[in-house]
């Protein structure tokens, strides 16, 4: 039985994108979190969790690139 490139691309951005998904909201819990004890490092704290979000981000576009590979590329 032959597995379709579709059906592993679907499954690559699937997985790929659970990770990031949940510590995007992890993030966002604890900086919320964070302010709301510190209302005064709200700079600090955004700029943080900014850098961090990006960063998380970038993992889910690889994941992306990887599963746009698998489906065009021979």
């Amino acid at each position: 039985m032959e597995i379709s490139k579709d059906l592993v691309a679907g499954l690559t951005i699937a997985i790929g994108s659970l990770g990031p998904a949940l510590g995007i909201g992890r993030f966002a819990a604890a900086a919320m979190e964070a302010l709301g004890r510190n209302p005064e490092a709200e700079r600090a704290v955004s700029t943080n969790m900014i850098v961090a979000l990006a960063f998380t981000e970038a993992i889910a576009i690889y994941a992306l690139v990887v599963a746009l590979a698998v489906k065009f590329v021979s």
